[in-house]
Order: structure tokens, then sequence, then C-alpha cells
């Protein structure tokens, strides 16, 4: 399986700047995000910022990823992956792993599966990305949590920040377990093929993806279908605050994912 995987990081977060070069047991995110995509069989992986700190830190690895730098006026993570694309000349069929940079727990293991998933649909499907059930009322009501809604057909039929679906019975007392089933967290990757991001760099941003703030809203707004491989037992936490990045610190410091790359 031919995939490659681009990685878009901007130094500049607005929820929390500088997150990229925070230390994770001894090495930046970013790096860490980085090892990932190597171990996934990727057959190229790509870090791509407007950021020559960034840049500097992945070319002192010394390590078979390549960094390219793009412009800084990109209005979200797809559309500065679409420019590497684009300037790369792949084929429209390339297949591509969007891996977020604040996603330092997403296991080689994954990254190869979303791209797996994609080269086992048909031409129908624009988009594909993984989910898993929720644990807890906490993190369903955590609104750094991306829930999903999805159809029978394993199609989102919508992503939000709040608690969907929402159940009018007693759910804020009991999440049991039927449902939770359909109480989907997103996990943060997706994959696509190079033909459907010229689309996507074509669409102005939709309405409910200003609201929410999630740049996949788009791809539902305009009518293409994301599918959404739903995995049980995944740990993952992304990093969007410095009380997630303290989380994901002291899961690197009990050994659960540190010991590959030390």
């Amino acid at each position: 399986m031919n995939f490659v995987v681009i990685i878009p990081v901007r130094f500049f977060s607005t929820r929390f700047p500088g997150k990229a070069l925070a230390d994770i047991n001894g090495k930046p995110m970013i790096v860490r995000v980085m090892e990932n995509a190597l171990d996934s069989g990727a057959n190229k992986v790509i870090i791509a910022t407007d950021s020559s700190c960034i840049a500097r830190v992945i070319e002192s690895e010394q390590s078979e990823s390549e960094v390219c730098l793009t412009r800084s006026t990109h209005q979200s993570g797809t559309e500065r992956l679409a420019e590497v694309a684009i300037n790369y000349k792949f084929s429209d069929d390339q297949i591509i792993v969007h891996l977020q940079g604040d996603e330092p727990l997403l296991s080689s293991t994954m990254i190869r599966q979303v791209a797996s998933i994609l080269c086992s649909m048909s031409s129908t499907i624009s988009m594909a990305t993984l989910a898993t059930p929720l644990s807890s009322f906490k993190e369903a009501r955590d609104d750094n949590v991306v829930k999903v809604v999805i159809n029978m057909n394993s199609n989102a039929l919508y992503f939000s920040r709040s608690m969907i679906p929402w159940n009018t019975g007693d759910f804020v007392n009991h999440l049991d377990s039927k449902f939770s089933k359909t109480l989907l967290r997103h996990i943060g990757i997706y994959a696509y093929r190079v033909k459907f991001l010229r689309r996507y760099i074509a669409w102005t941003k939709s309405p409910l993806e200003q609201i929410e703030h999630l740049e996949q809203l788009r791809v539902l707004w305009h009518g293409e279908a994301i599918h959404v491989s739903v995995i049980d037992d995944v740990f993952n936490i992304s990093v969007d605050t410095p009380e997630s990045l303290s989380r994901v610190n002291t899961v690197f410091k009990k050994n659960k994912y540190a010991t590959v790359h030390n």
C-alpha cells in the first residue's frame, strides 16, 4: 500500500501557542508525532509548517522525514496539507494521511489503518477517519473532545464539540454501555486522495465549520462522504491545553509509549 503522511503544524496555535515544540519526556511534541509517522510504513513523511523554528527542530533530527515550508495564511491544516500535496506534484490518486501535530499518542498502527480503509473504499468516499466510544460523561461534555455521529453505512452525519447525540432521558447521570456505543469520540486523523484535496481548497469556509471550528464540516456541507471506522480500546489524548500536555507526559513517564524511540 502506497501512502504519504503529511503533518501540518504551526507554531502560533490559538489555544496553546508553541505547543508543537512543547517537551514530552525529553523530546518536542512534533518529533514524537513524526516518529510515529515514520514507524507506520509510509512511503514519505512530510512536516508542513510556516515556522522556521519548527523546521530547524525537524531538520536537526536527521530523520528520513522531509520539511516543507508553507504559506502562513492557511485557515486549516487541510489547506496547509493541500499546498504541499500539490507542490510535490503527487498523482490525483495518491493517498495522503493527515496526521495532526498535536496527536503524540496516535500510534503507527492507526496511521496505517486509516490509509488502508480509504484504499479499500469506493471512489464515492472522499475521506476516511477514525472514532472510538467515549468512556465517561466528563469526556462527553469536554469541548476539546470532538464527537461524531454516524449513519448505518458508517459515514459521518455530523461532528461537534457538543454532546451528540443527546439523550433526553437520564443521560447526565448514566452513561450506560448501550448508549455509550453510539456516543463516539473522533480521533484526529484523516486519509484522502489528492484529487479530493483539489476540490476542498476550492470551497469557501462553511458556516458550520466557522461555528464549530472543525474543518471536516466543510466536507459534509458540500455533500461529500466521510467514512468513519470505529475502533475499540483506544487510549489517546490530543494536546490542546497545558493540562492535556501534562497528562500526555504522565503517560510517557509510565513508559506506555516512550520505549519505542528511547
